[in-house]
Formats: C-alpha cells, sequence, structure tokens
C-alpha cells in the first residue's frame, strides 16, 4: 500500500524513534514523512549535491545514539573542481525536524573522477558505533577497485566524527578508511540481526549482481574476477575465480540490479525471520533471499507485479516492510494481506 507519493528519485529512508521517516531525493532535498503520509518542506542545511545521471542526495541513517545526540548522516554526490565524488556529512537535526544544523562532511572518496555514475553510498553502522559507508567504482575507473591506495570501489569504515577506527585492516599500501576491497558499486547493505556481520549487495555488470559479506582486509575481485560480463558481451577479467580473491554468497545471472537491503526481524511474518529482502531496480521487484549462518538457502521474488523500480528496503518500528519507489516516487508499506 502507498504511505506516501511526491517525491522525486527517493533514495534512501531512515525511521525516526517516533516513527517518521527521514527520506532523501536524489535532486538534493531530505524530509520528514509521517506516518499518514504528510510530506514536510524541504529540510535546511543540507549540502549541495552533482545531481545529475547517478548521483545526488542519497543515504541517510541515523546515529545509534540519535535519541541523545539527533545526529544524522547523508551520502552524497559532491561537486568538486574537476569532477566529483561520494562523501559523507552530519550534522544535528533540530528539534522541529526543520534543519540540519552544523553540517560537516566527515569523509570524501578520493580520488575526485569526472563521472555521473557507480557513487554506491550506503550507510551503516556497526555494533561498535563505527559506520560503513559503500563507495562504488565510478564507472569507467573499474581498474582502481583493486588499487588500495584509493577510495574507488571499496568498503569503507570510519568514526563518527570521521577517521579510521584503530581497529581497521593495518595492510601496508592500503588508505586507512579502506575495510575490504575489489567492489563495484554497492547499494544494499545490512547488518546481519544475530552476528552483527555486513552484508551487502552489489551490482555486477551485465549479470553477476552479488550478495557478499565483506570482511577485514579481504578483496571481493572485482574487475579481476566476476560471474557477469561487459554490456557489449564482451569478457571482464580472468574468469570467476582467482586465488586471494573471495567468492560471492550469491550472484544473480540475468542481473536484477539489486539496491536497498535489510534483514527481517519483525512478527508480522515469523517465518521470514532472518531473510535478507533486496530491492530491484532493473527487476522491479523485491527479492527475499533465506538464509543459514553465512548462506543463502533460498529465493523469492516479490511484488513482480508492481513494476516499481525499488531503490531501499526497510523494516518499520511496526514489523512491517517499508520500500521506497526509485521512478513512482513513493514510500510503500507491505505487510500481510487480510
Amino acid at each position: 500500500e502507498t504511505v506516501a507519493s511526491g517525491l522525486e528519485n527517493p533514495w534512501g529512508l531512515a525511521f525516526l524513534p517516533d516513527g517518521r521517516m527521514l527520506v532523501t531525493e536524489r535532486p538534493g532535498r531530505l524530509r520528514l514523512v509521517t506516518a499518514d503520509g504528510k510530506l514536510s518542506a524541504p529540510i535546511t542545511g543540507v549540502p549541495n549535491v552533482a545531481a545529475r545521471g547517478q548521483g545526488g542526495l542519497l543515504d541517510v541513517a541515523l546515529d545509534p545514539d540519535f535519541a541523545q545526540n539527533r545526529m544524522v548522516y547523508l551520502s552524497f554526490a559532491e561537486p568538486r573542481s574537476g569532477g566529483n565524488g561520494t562523501s559523507v556529512v552530519r550534522g544535528k537535526l533540530n528539534e522541529r525536524g526543520t534543519a540540519l544544523e552544523n553540517a560537516t562532511v566527515i569523509f570524501r572518496q578520493m580520488p575526485t573522477i569526472q563521472s555521473s555514475a557507480h557513487f554506491g553510498s550506503r550507510l551503516v553502522f556497526d555494533r561498535t558505533g563505527a559506520l560503513f559507508v559503500t563507495a562504488g567504482d565510478r564507472y569507467g575507473q573499474k581498474d582502481e577497485a583493486q588499487n588500495p591506495a584509493n577510495h574507488i570501489g571499496k568498503v569503507i569504515r570510519i568514526r563518527p566524527e570521521g577517521g579510521a577506527p584503530t581497529d581497521n585492516p593495518k595492510i601496508s599500501g592500503w588508505q586507512p578508511e579502506l575495510w575490504s576491497i575489489g567492489h563495484r558499486n554497492v547499494q544494499g547493505a545490512a547488518l546481519h540481526p544475530e552476528t552483527g556481520q555486513l552484508w551487502t549487495a552489489e551490482h555486477g555488470a551485465r549479470g553477476g549482481d552479488e550478495v557478499n559479506t565483506p570482511k577485514a582486509g579481504k578483496n571481493y575481485g572485482w574487475p579481476v574476477i566476476t560471474y557477469g560480463v561487459d554490456y557489449s558481451g564482451a569478457k571482464l577479467g580472468e574468469g570467476t575465480q582467482k586465488a586471494g580473491m573471495e567468492q560471492p554468497l550469491f550472484y544473480w545471472d540475468p542481473s536484477i540490479a539489486p539496491s536497498g537491503a535489510a534483514f527481517y526481524t519483525g512478527a508480522a511474518w515469523p517465518a521470514w525471520k532472518n531473510s535478507l529482502f533486496v530491492g530491484a531496480l532493473a527487476g522491479q521487484m523485491l527479492v527475499r533471499l533465506s538464509t543459514s549462518g553465512e548462506a543463502v538457502t533460498g529465493q523469492e521474488r516479490l511484488l513482480t507485479n508492481l513494476g516499481e523500480r525499488i531503490r531501499d528496503v526497510r523494516q518499520g518500528p511496526d514489523g512491517f516492510i517499508y520500500l521506497l519507489s526509485d521512478d513512482g516516487g513513493k514510500v510503500l508499506r507491505v505487510r500481510p494481506a487480510g
């Protein structure tokens, strides 16, 4: 069912403690959405964004201590001299919910690239309070995903105020913010509710969309190994396996173009506990992956009749599943029939 409509390319959603939602719109607006679907005026204090192609205002996450400090984190395509890049800003949401105050950039993907694609950009706090940031390969820069001297095609892990945590991988030649390398364009990320392990959903090229569990210091292969091919049909990389590079837990071929992801822990569907839900853009559906430990044990394709590009997936405080429809501009709620 439709909760709210009239949004323009909504990208990220986060629930406030009072049940309202913060929703980003890719052109550069952040709004509050009430449970009955009312949209606020755009919240002020949001940074300027490079709103072209896949770029713009992207994900939103609340500080684990939001109830005390009201800190909000936004990822965005930042316009810069010579191009743009994925950046993360944090600021304090005022009590009225009308402004983001003292917004400060805490991370910049480097180097700056002239590109309008593959910003990655999901934000997930781990159980230590560190922040995972997925940073895409910027399309056209794929070989840089194997270069640990930069942030291109990487999973980043930073402190809430910026900078690298002391327990990040300490590997010669690696930038200190790096957690894992060899990623293409991760647009889905969530912590497993029991283990606290990060799970990601990653765009492949033509085929080869992946589900991974990025571990500290590991290499996930892009573009050296992949289960996909180039859009032209040409072979990519060296094959599907190589020593020192990790295999995905699961992959899709043909591609579904996975975006937001969330684990289910609610009571509305007890049989779905610990399932990973992944939105599909090109696939226009919601995918449920059943899991056991670090294994994907099954796939169920849902809402295939909607014809909606599903950009983000979240579990609401009511135990229902909430979705963002990319081109439809809607917040959708999924609940049991009857």
